[in-house]
């Protein structure tokens, strides 16, 4: 099950940096363009938030009933604080994606509540999907990094 699971998070998250990049990209065009918010873009930042709340599902089904990894930190904090893998699948990793997801529920919320119909909510979108982007990236274990897992597993 722990495999599954895991192979699913790990290829998801690619669906996740997708959808994300192109929300991202058509807030910048709408906003550089000066387009009206059309139902599209609102579809578009929709569909990032839920990838990333499916996402954030399976990788709390780890965290908390079938990661090794967590099981270990939780036996003993103390030394997981003091290991930086451990502290990082722990806490860091967990609380990036946390702190991602609420940028996007919040700019998914401002932006429903604008009452113009143009750059201010691609100004706004830009901004929030910009920023949990910028989270996303800094939270996930690349292949280079100090918790280093594949790019694509198998």
């Amino acid at each position: 099950m722990y495999s599954a699971v895991l192979l699913l998070h790990s290829w998801f998250r690619w669906l996740v940096v997708i959808a994300g990049l192109l929300a991202l990209v058509r807030a910048l065009i709408g906003m550089s363009g000066g387009k009206p918010w059309t139902p599209g873009d609102a579809k578009g930042t929709l569909l990032f938030s839920i990838a990333l709340d499916i996402q954030f599902l399976l990788g709390l089904i780890l965290y908390a009933a079938l990661s090794p990894i967590t099981r270990t930190a939780f036996s003993d904090m103390g030394n997981a604080m003091r290991n930086p893998v451990l502290r990082f699948w722990a806490v860091e990793h967990l609380v990036g994606m946390i702190v991602a997801i609420g940028l996007v529920h919040m700019g998914n919320r401002i932006i429903k509540r604008k009452s113009d119909a143009g750059s201010d909510r691609h100004r706004l979108a830009a901004l929030f999907i910009g920023l949990a982007m910028v989270v996303i990236f800094f939270s996930m274990p690349w292949p280079w990094g100090a918790n280093a897992r594949p790019l694509f597993r198998f």
